[in-house]
């Protein structure tokens, strides 16, 4: 596949803090790439750099493996900040403004998008009494006027009702899959970027943790064991040295937590036990997204 979206070592600083460091990332075309973490991890600030909203402090960006940025991102829409809705207006005259604006001569886009997003029964309907989730489906059909290759989107779900939530993401499935764009999209919703990215990065204090694809994930996030020691430091060492096990962690409580082999627990039991090891606990559960998530950010030292 291509690799439409492109960074090496992009950073963004306010004054002597950064807001964002060493981001590294390429995104292929046909992708719902997702970028999760907490408020204030530096997501917003890497979707402003990638729109051209803000200029890095250093690093750079490649799209369509180009370094043209302003030529290239004619051939992108993103919704970073709170769009430009006129609220007395219809939906249908807010697209219109907007066409005209762009220089799009094609009228039938109007009719075509409200459609493509749900709004086509209320397209004359004041914006004023749209839904949160009506709202963001419409500043969607807005972001597809220019008939863009790639899509990105800050928090698309924010303040949006589950019902709203589901809506979205069948709309940004139908939009990636029936006219092919690539869609950059960031959320604190783990869950939601869980069922809609093919592939996610982790980002915490201003840097990216992990970049998985779902597949990955799915693999990541599967039974894990806890088991209890009598002594954690030596079954540390039994793990790495007799089981070549590297995925583990001590956690509070005197608890191991091993992420891979989950379907080995007698033979790791075993060999522990054969280390003149006493064992106190051993339980096998499945690991969650926001598991994964939280072990990622706390294990890679954010």
């Amino acid at each position: 596949m291509d690799t439409i979206i492109k960074t090496e070592n992009l950073g963004k600083k306010y004054k002597e803090k950064y807001a964002l460091q060493g981001a590294n990332l390429e995104i292929e075309k046909g992708e719902i790439f997702g970028i999760v973490g907490p408020n204030g991890a530096g997501k917003s600030t890497l979707l402003k750099l990638l729109s051209g909203i803000t200029l890095p402090s250093e690093g750079r960006i490649e799209l369509f493996g180009s370094d043209n940025l302003e030529k290239e991102r004619k051939r992108m829409s993103s919704i970073v900040e709170n769009p430009t809705l006129f609220k007395d207006m219809s939906a249908k005259d807010n697209l219109e403004y907007f066409r005209i604006q762009r220089g799009i001569t094609d009228k039938s886009k109007i009719d075509d998008l409200l459609n493509v997003v749900g709004l086509g029964d209320v397209g004359r309907k004041p914006v004023k009494k749209f839904s949160v989730g009506m709202k963001q489906r419409l500043a969607i059909a807005l972001s597809l006027l220019s008939n863009p290759e790639i899509l990105i989107l800050d928090e698309p779900t924010s303040g949006i009702d589950p019902k709203g939530i589901v809506e979205i993401r069948k709309l940004l499935q139908r939009i990636n899959k029936e006219r092919e764009v690539t869609i950059l999209i960031s959320s604190h919703i783990l869950s939601e970027v869980e069922n809609l990215a093919n592939k996610i990065a982790i980002i915490a204090e201003g840097k990216i943790k992990e970049v998985i694809s779902i597949e990955e994930l799915n693999e990541d996030t599967g039974e894990y064991l806890i088991i209890k020691t009598s002594d954690n430091k030596k079954a540390a060492v039994v793990l790495e040295g007799a089981l070549g096990i590297k995925k583990y962690e001590a956690k509070e409580k005197g608890q191991l937590f091993i992420y891979e082999r989950a379907d080995e627990v007698e033979a790791i039991v075993k060999a522990l036990v054969d280390a003149g090891l006493g064992i106190r606990e051993v339980t096998k559960k499945h690991q969650k997204l926001e598991e994964f998530y939280i072990e990622t950010v706390e294990r890679k030292g954010a």
